[in-house]
């Protein structure tokens, strides 16, 4: 063995502190925690009312899917419409004006043949099979797409 101060016979082995626990938390993190768990609540929140505000398009899709005629889904367009806006506005709509009111909410065009089904032709003779089949397929885009039109 060599007796020199430098020697590495000399040398002892390093002792490593214990780990840091995880547990219990610095009071920062509490306060990181607490944050995070607020918004996460509020986010359910959020989505809940979300959910229950849109009650009204789950109904009349799922009523939309056993209607037959032009007529019961004129009506159904205009409960739907009574859903977010004052019955006093959709009840002055009529003709034209409604079927304007209508696109006003919804970014897309209406087809000419549905514009004509809700304006005057639910007073006329049956409509086809294929105007139902579409008058049909625009009531579900508006139902689930529409939003209140900025002259409500």
């Amino acid at each position: 063995m060599n007796d020199s101060a430098t020697s590495l016979d000399t040398l002892n082995d390093v002792i490593l502190p214990s780990a840091v626990p995880w547990w219990p938390l610095a009071p920062g993190w509490y306060g990181i925690l607490g944050v995070l768990f607020l918004a996460i609540i509020w986010q359910i929140c959020r989505l809940w009312q979300r959910w229950q505000a849109n009650a009204y398009r789950r109904a009349a899709l799922h009523e939309l899917s056993g209607l037959e005629d032009a007529v019961a889904i004129a009506e159904l367009l205009r409960r739907t419409a009574l859903a977010i806006v004052p019955r006093k506005v959709v009840a002055e709509l009529t003709g034209t004006t409604w079927t304007d009111w209508l696109a006003a909410g919804y970014n897309e065009a209406m087809p000419p043949n549905v514009r004509q089904l809700l304006a005057v032709g639910i007073y006329g003779l049956g409509a086809t099979e294929q105007e139902i089949h579409i008058l049909r397929t625009y009531a579900a885009a508006w139902i689930v797409h529409h939003r209140l039109p900025l002259n409500s």
